[in-house]
């Protein structure tokens, strides 16, 4: 009886033993055969891929889509308004709530997720607009008075129609245009669609500037000329920014059709990838 049950053991210690090896065969695999390739892993992030410590790629979800939700929900309505389709306007005052909470607190909460994982580049990418739509969304609402100062009385929207207003409204759009001419630069290393996106940006802010300007200066003809190219150049960014956002998905349900991005990430090399080339 004792031997039958030391031979029970061994049998169990056996199948113990080959079990654990099997996983971690299993896992050596997938570590190995399975790496996510290059171009793929730009088109999911929206960065070059670089070395960072852990596994949190693996243990999270990827929440460049999110951040892409959220940013194409608030931005492609808002083109249409600005370029005043169906009679739209208002300065979009009917969806300001989609700027505050699709725009805003979805993109803000994406760049959280990419600053998790440890993807510097669209992290920093998405705070700067999930920030702008918060602030887009709340610039009109009459709680927060941003006229107040610039009426003699006091009065918020009196202050808002003053020379001086738009003026200084057209200084904050040329800051974002100059932040994103710097974004545009850095996705030279991710892809084309991404690329164009962010050309569409800058070109989008710096006509919105030139809007507020010309609005300051009473050059009324003049502004609604640049606001609608202004509106033109937001509704060309979200056409690529789209194409992003599907592409994205379909990798994560793995659909049969591939979207190609155009990955620049293989085609401008980084400077330690050419380091490790001339070694």
């Amino acid at each position: 009886m004792a031997s039958k049950m030391a031979s029970d053991e061994h049998i169990v210690s056996q199948r113990g033993d080959s079990t654990a090896e099997m996983l971690r065969r299993i896992q050596t695999a997938e570590n190995v055969l399975m790496p996510i390739p290059r171009d793929v892993f730009e088109k999911l992030y929206l960065t070059p891929k670089t070395p960072i410590a852990g596994n949190l790629r693996r243990t999270f979800g990827n929440p460049t889509p999110i951040c892409l939700l959220g940013f194409l929900v608030a931005a492609t309505p808002c083109a249409m308004i600005t370029m005043g389709w169906r009679g739209s306007g208002g300065n979009g005052g009917a969806v300001l709530p989609v700027y505050i909470f699709f725009g805003g607190l979805v993109q803000i909460l994406g760049a959280i997720g990419e600053w998790i994982i440890g993807n510097t580049f669209p992290c920093v990418v998405f705070f700067t607009y999930g920030a702008f739509w918060v602030v887009q969304g709340t610039m009109n609402m009459p709680f927060y008075a941003v006229g107040q100062n610039y009426s003699p009385t006091g009065n918020s929207l009196e202050g808002m129609h003053t020379a001086e207003y738009h003026a200084t409204l057209g200084f904050y759009y040329m800051t974002l245009a100059a932040i994103s001419f710097v974004y545009l630069i850095c996705s030279i290393r991710t892809n084309v669609c991404f690329f164009v996106a962010l050309l569409s940006i800058v070109s989008g802010f710096s006509l919105l500037a030139g809007v507020f300007f010309q609005i300051a200066l009473g050059h009324m003809a003049e502004a609604a000329k640049l606001q609608k190219a202004a509106g033109a150049f937001i509704l060309v960014l979200c056409i690529p920014a789209w194409y992003l956002f599907a592409a994205q998905l379909f990798e994560t349900v793995d659909f049969p059709i591939v979207l190609p991005v155009g990955d620049l990430s293989t085609v401008v090399r980084g400077r330690h990838q050419k380091g490790e080339r001339e070694e």
